[in-house]
């Protein structure tokens, strides 16, 4: 549901792969946004209408049989309206319906910019500008009202705009980083067409929620599960910025943390960031809990019934706790409300789902209307230490999913032997923060080896370590060979138990970022 922002650009989503960047390309130029599905209501958004709209892409045709349709209503609106690609074709097709076809030789791939009108769109965008075409159909006569200002070798309509109205499409992608001038483009449209002043940033966004965290709590109290990651981190910050000691944050050894980690989080959040803080070990239930389990699900599972049952009695006396803080993101909100429905579940995320219905607590989650890097961000601000806040992403089921397979003690300190030695050895060449995540795993095959004069049968472990901009997508890392020669020297030498490395070179889709 819409939130209250002065200034924001609704974007409507026709179901392109390319509908988030288009939201981060906006907010990089510190404009709020929102996607919403191309057949929301108008009327949600009548109390606070936005100042301009973007119609995304999106892989169909205007006449496939389930096609989304534009709602014209929208233009009731009468702010500026940017169409992208198909939904170029849906305003075009919506005004008149024999304006697109089927172009006889599908464009895909980059294209020279040539540009007919530099006046407002294109204002300051060379001709000649490589922008990137991915359509198989394309205008072919133009409603009366809208006249081309742009045209490529293959495409006599490349972008549009009505005579009267500030009304334009582009038969382009201006999101994608092939798109040269594309933040240009997108900035001429967002403020200087539609006049947005570009003012949302980390600390406006942080004075607007610590009033909105007041004024929502008033004098209640509010407890927050701490995993010792980036997002919950922030948002405890940020709740404990607002509200002081009306916050109770725990933070649970569910036996599953890196090598040393419970240990020195706590005491970041204690002494660093000076946050009420209650530690609470309970690795051995949660390893008991885990006994002869292989079954990834059933691990997942276990694991966040168990953190239930953990939070659940840390509070037990805590009676006057009226609200639960979590760290849900912005790209997960988008998930929930695509038009396309949930999207498949691959496998099931780990978050604290079941909490509230069980205790009757409300929620609070601050951070929903962000991107990831606007969170780190938001942290910087904050003061949050750089080293937490450059953190890999770490699973909520932790080690639990890298041991593959069933679960002892003994197997957990050899992986965090050697996903120590991997994760401080890319500090120390200052790779950390070229890779978005890296982590070892410890694979459930023995195999033969040689130590000295000795025949051996030990664990292999495998290393993953990832490129990505969101976690949507992620490719193989490609650090040097004598970096990873390094690493797997040290770990089959210091780490008794493993004797053979190997690096996985797979990418997402079709691997997923962690094994299980």
């Amino acid at each position: 549901m819409h939130t209250h922002h002065d200034e924001w650009i609704l974007i409507l989503d026709f179901g392109s792969q390319y509908t988030q960047l288009i939201a981060r390309r906006l907010r990089e130029l510190n404009v709020y946004c929102e996607i919403h599905p191309f057949n929301a209501p108008k009327k949600d958004f009548e109390e606070h209408p936005p100042k301009g709209i973007i119609l995304s892409g999106g892989p169909k045709s205007v006449y496939d049989e389930d096609a989304p349709v534009l709602n014209l209503n929208y233009f009731d609106f009468d702010v500026p309206v940017l169409g992208v690609c198909y939904g170029l074709q849906s305003l075009a097709h919506a005004i008149s319906p024999d304006s697109v076809e089927k172009a006889e030789k599908r464009e895909f791939g980059r294209a020279e910019l040539l540009i007919d009108d530099h006046s407002d769109l294109f204002r300051g965008i060379d001709d000649g500008s490589i922008v990137w075409m991915s359509h198989g159909d394309h205008i072919k006569k133009l409603p009366d009202t809208y006249e081309v200002i742009a045209h490529t070798k293959n495409a006599p309509v490349a972008a549009v705009k009505h005579k009267n109205k500030p009304i334009f499409g582009v038969q382009f992608h201006p999101e994608v980083v092939h798109t040269e001038d594309g933040a240009a483009i997108l900035k001429n449209f967002i403020i200087n067409i539609a006049g947005c002043t570009g003012d949302w940033t980390a600390a406006s966004f942080i004075e607007t929620e610590i009033k909105a965290i007041r004024e929502k709590v008033g004098k209640d109290k509010v407890i927050c599960g701490l995993s010792g990651g980036v997002d919950s981190t922030v948002v405890a910050t940020l709740i404990h910025e607002a509200i002081g000691d009306q916050l109770l944050c725990i933070f649970v050894d569910n036996g599953l943390l890196r090598k040393n980690e419970y240990e020195n989080v706590l005491q970041t959040y204690k002494d660093h960031l000076h946050l009420p803080v209650k530690g609470i070990d309970a690795s051995d239930l949660f390893l008991d809990n885990l006994k002869g389990v292989s079954d990834p699900e059933e691990k997942r599972k276990i694991i966040g019934n168990t953190f239930i049952d953990v939070f659940d009695k840390a509070i037990e006396n805590e009676k006057e706790y009226k609200y639960l803080a979590q760290g849900t993101l912005y790209p997960d909100v988008i998930e929930s409300v695509s038009f396309k429905g949930p999207s498949a579940t691959i496998k099931s995320h780990h978050n604290v789902g079941g909490l509230p219905e069980k205790m009757n607590l409300d929620l609070i989650e601050p951070v929903s209307e962000l991107f990831k890097d606007e969170v780190r961000n938001v942290g910087r601000e904050l003061g949050i230490p750089e080293k937490f806040i450059g953190r890999h992403p770490f699973p909520g089921p932790g080690m639990g999913i890298r041991v593959l397979g069933e679960l002892t003690r003994e197997k957990l300190n050899l992986l965090r032997e050697a996903d120590d030695i991997f994760i401080q050895s890319l500090w120390d060449h200052e790779l950390y923060h070229e890779v978005w995540q890296a982590l070892a795993v410890l694979l459930p095959v023995q195999s033969v080896g040689v130590m000295g004069d000795e025949r051996t049968y030990e664990y292999a472990v495998a290393l993953r370590a990832v490129t990505s901009l969101d976690g949507m997508t992620a490719d193989w890392a490609h650090l040097p060979y004598e970096f990873l020669a390094e690493v797997s020297n040290r770990i089959i030498n210091e780490v008794r138990g493993v004797n053979r490395v190997v690096y996985d070179v797979s990418s997402k889709p079709p691997a997923t970022i962690e094994w299980e």
